[in-house]
Order: structure tokens, then sequence, then C-alpha cells
């Protein structure tokens, strides 16, 4: 202690002795306390209270160590045992009791935390629903409540674009009622200023153009007309010289068909006159005539080849022909040239 009373006391009583032996003095007067204190509690309670059983030993030792100027500031037991493990095995009971005593608190403590966890839950979903049945009815609200902003907004915007555009609209007709108006001003000075150069163009080609055009076409229509006069003098002699060659010519077509006739007149009378005589030199004599005309397709042909091997059908092939020929020519002519001598014989006799 530090008062000078008890430190007085305490030099007194440890005067010339080292701390190991103040130690063992203050340990042997705590141990004997302590048995002291031992005797009156069970063994379950100083295993079981060892908090109450320092307590006890501060209490009871404190007086006597303080005679000694020795003040315990602070006392604890550090262990109790024994050596027949008896205390051990009350521990191990206790644990035991301990340990299931924990057990069951602990099961039942889940148990309640488990119980308490679901209402938890329930409440939580309970106000998580009614939270976002609020938050989707505000949200609604909110929806509902914007797109009637929305929709006011936009016919609000509609309204002011149609009234622009309409404005719009308005200030454009004006401008261009104001053009228009510009553009007839401008257009009827134009107009006169066309009209005033027209009749300088008119003018200019009265001076530079039309009078010497009318002088030109005035001579070129004297000329015309005379060309004309001429022409037609020209054609009127031309037609003169036609007509008299015309004349000329119908004279001598008449002088020769007057010949003609007076020749076709004298043979008529010849042949009338000599009968059937004549009717056949008529006919003889026109004969050749026929037979060029009918053989003139043949001039172009080279060459005839006739393929027979029998000599004697190639003559009664031409001795056919030659008997089928009166018949012909009195098919075409009307005379029978069977009825001349010389005809007859040569037909009848064999080539």
């Amino acid at each position: 202690m530090t008062e000078k009373e008890l430190l007085a006391v305490a030099c007194e009583q440890f005067l010339g002795k080292n701390v190991q032996d103040i130690k063992n003095v203050v340990l042997q007067t705590l141990e004997g306390h302590l048995r002291s204190i031992l005797g009156t509690l069970t063994v379950e309670q100083i295993y079981q209270d060892r908090d109450q059983f320092a307590k006890l030993v501060r209490e009871v030792a404190a007086p006597d160590v303080g005679r000694m100027g020795i003040e315990i500031l602070s006392f604890t037991i550090k262990d109790v045992y024994d050596k027949v493990d008896y205390l051990s095995s009350l521990g191990k009971t206790q644990t035991a009791v301990v340990q299931r005593d924990a057990d069951i608190g602990v099961a039942e403590a889940e148990r309640d935390a488990g119980i308490r966890e679901a209402e938890c839950k329930k409440e939580m979903l309970d106000v998580k629903f009614m939270a976002d049945t609020k938050i989707a009815d505000s949200k609604r609200a909110f929806e509902l409540q914007k797109s009637a902003f929305s929709e006011e907004v936009n016919i609000k915007t509609a309204e002011a674009q149609l009234a622009y555009e309409l404005q719009g609209a308005r200030e454009q007709q004006k401008i261009r009622q104001e053009e228009i108006e510009i553009e007839v001003v401008q257009r009827k000075k134009q107009i006169a200023v066309e009209a005033q150069e027209i009749l300088r163009v008119d003018k200019e080609l009265i001076a530079t153009v039309r009078r010497p055009a009318e002088a030109e076409a005035h001579r070129i229509q004297q000329i015309a007309e005379g060309e004309k006069v001429k022409q037609v003098l020209l054609a009127q002699a031309e037609a003169e010289k036609i007509r008299k060659i015309g004349e000329a010519e119908a004279a001598v077509i008449e002088a020769m068909g007057k010949a003609e006739a007076e020749r076709m007149k004298l043979k008529a009378e010849a042949y009338q006159k000599y009968g059937d005589a004549a009717k056949m030199a008529l006919v003889l004599e026109t004969l050749p005539q026929i037979a060029a005309k009918i053989a003139a397709p043949l001039t172009k042909v080279d060459e005839i080849v006739v393929l027979s091997g029998d000599n004697s059908k190639v003559t009664s092939e031409v001795n056919r022909l030659l008997a089928e020929l009166p018949a012909s020519v009195h098919a075409l002519t009307g005379v029978d040239l069977s009825k001349i001598p010389l005809i007859k014989k040569a037909t009848g006799a064999q080539v």
C-alpha cells in the first residue's frame, strides 16, 4: 500500500526480506484462507461458481494481508481439479447436459428462426406485394397522367404547328399575290415595250424589206407575166404544130387504111372469085406463121433427146402427129386439108 501508515507497517513486516520471501508469505496467507473457504463450499459450488469463490477469498484474506501493508488488487481462480477426476466427470456430465441443452436450444432457436424467417418472408412478400401493387398503381397513374399530358401537349403542338403553317401559308399567299402583281406590272411594261419594238421593227421592215420586196415582187410579176405570155404563145404554137402533125398522120393512116381496105376488098373479091382454092391458099400461107408461134418456146432449147429403144415407135408417133394435123387445122380455120390431094396423099402414106 502507498499510504504512509500502511507503508510503515509493510516496512515493519518485510524489511530485510527479498521479493521471493514476500511472495511466499502472501501466498501462504492466501492458501490458508483458501482452504478455510473450501471447507464451507461443495465441489459443485466451487467448480460452477469460481467468481463467487474468488470473491469470498478476497473478502476473507484482504484484512489479513492489509495488516501486513499488502493490498489485494486482483484475485482469480486459475483452475480447479482433483486427483480422482471427479471434477472432470462432473464437467463431462455438465458438458453433456449443456451440449444437450445447447443442441435443443439451437434446434429450438433454428425452429423459431425458421418460423420467424418464414413469417418475416411472408410479411416481406406481403409488404413487397403491397409495395409492388402501389408501385404498379402509381406507375399506371403516372403513365395515364403522362399520356394525358402527352396527348394535351401533342394537341397543343399540333394546333400550334397548324396555326404556324396556316399563318405561313397566308404569308406565302400574300407574298405570291404581291409577286403576281409585280409580274403583271412587269408584263404590262414588257408588252408595251414589245409593242413599241414591233412598231419599230414593222417600220424598219417596211423601209428595208417590204418596199424593196414589193418592188422586186412587181418586177418578178412583170417578168412572170411576160414569161407566161411567152409560154402560152409557145404552147399554142406547139399545139398547132401537134395538130397539124396529127392531121397529117391521120391523113396518112386514112390513106393506108383505105389502101389496106382496098387490098382486102380486092383479096376478098379474089377469094370469092376463086372460092375454096383461095381460102386454101390463104391457110397454107398462114400455117408457117402459126407453126413459128407454136415452136417459138422451143427456140430456147439447145437439144431434144427422145428416149426410146424402138425406132418403129418413133416413126409411128410422127405418123400419128401428121395424121392429126388436118383435124387441128380444120378446128382452127374451118378448112379441111384432107380434101387437098397432096395433103391427103401425104397423110395417108407411110413415112
